[in-house]
């Protein structure tokens, strides 16, 4: 009951976290000094013109009647306009843009496979390097191999994503012609052609997570090796693969999933760098191309798209901790 109470009470609190950001991000860009209306407005733009623009989008409403249709049509979609000029928003409708006359949604939805299949493999990836990582040098301290490790977490931790991103093309795309250097190819198209193309991006964005994890796990696993109740399990005789596997490792978990979770929500919220360097269309480069046009809509959407996956990440972080440790 305890554990139910809590989920229960965490899921309220996430949704009422994702209606804040709405409001917040709602209000942060109703106060954007570019007018969208313009890009309806057509030319000349005259006073009238912009003035009927305006009443089409709905910006002439007040704020919160703005801010009303914008979340009702989150779960029952919205129109702009009326008569034959009239364009319906389906739910859930994030906003429509006009610059690229589709709905958020559907170029949040074509985009995201993209996005979806940089942001799972390269966690999968960094987790098992990052964890495996500072298991191997919290066990192997002061060794060399704990030396080589921690010497190869500085660069990750260091070098900036472009730099690594740029380094792998440039050495093993160009000079050893050996993975592909940009592009995506769809999963249901052709899974070897999709795995290949992700190769390098997945390590990229892995070398310098990784690092990050390695460092927490081999500090968390450091401080957990001289505590008292390890040297209690060792004391009754327990095998060190127990005392560390089923004992240690859980309670360095907590921060693991913590920061996981944070992680690969902020992930598939766009890999914005990665997805420039390697050519990719994801949602990163979607919110670039919104930011470099001025589309807020689609900037609107992404952002709380972006936000929304943070928020649920961590809802089911949340879940998964009170398994690895029922005390929460």
């Amino acid at each position: 009951m305890g554990r139910t109470r809590f989920l229960i009470s965490r899921t309220f609190q996430s949704i009422l976290v994702l209606v804040i950001v709405t409001l917040i991000t709602f209000a942060i860009f109703s106060l954007w000094p570019s007018n969208p209306a313009l890009l309806v407005c057509g030319k000349p733009c005259t006073a009238e013109n912009l003035a009927r623009a305006q009443a089409y989008m709905g910006l002439d409403e007040p704020w919160y009647v703005q801010f009303w249709q914008y979340l009702s049509g989150i779960f029952t979609g919205r129109t702009f306009g009326s008569g034959a000029d009239m364009i319906v928003c389906n739910a859930p409708c994030l906003g429509y843009s006009f610059r690229l006359n589709a709905q958020v949604s559907e170029l949040i939805t074509s985009r995201l496979p993209v996005t979806v299949s940089i942001a799972v493999g390269a966690a999968v990836l960094w987790l098992v390097v990052g964890v495996g990582a500072g298991i191997i040098s919290a066990l192997r301290r002061g060794s060399r191999t704990d030396r080589f490790i921690m010497a190869g977490t500085v660069f990750g931790v260091s070098a900036p994503t472009y730099l690594i991103g740029l380094l792998g093309i440039l050495i093993f795309g160009f000079t050893l012609d050996m993975v592909p250097v940009a592009g995506y190819v769809p999963l249901t198209e052709d899974f070897v052609g999709w795995l290949w193309h992700l190769v390098l991006p997945w390590t990229v964005l892995a070398i310098i997570s990784a690092a990050m994890y390695a460092r927490l796990v081999r500090s968390d696993m450091l401080d957990n090796l001289q505590e008292d109740y390890v040297r209690t399990l060792r004391a009754q005789g327990l095998p060190e693969r127990v005392v560390i596997g089923r004992h240690v490792m859980r309670n360095i978990a907590l921060p693991i999933i913590t920061f996981f979770a944070l992680d690969f929500g902020s992930m598939l919220g766009g890999a914005v760098i990665t997805e420039r360097v390697f050519s990719m269309q994801g949602l990163g480069a979607l919110l670039m191309d919104a930011v470099g046009t001025t589309d807020i809509p689609v900037i609107m959407g992404v952002t709380l798209v972006a936000a929304a996956f943070v928020v649920v990440a961590n809802l089911i972080a949340d879940a998964v901790a009170t398994l690895v440790d029922p005390r929460i």
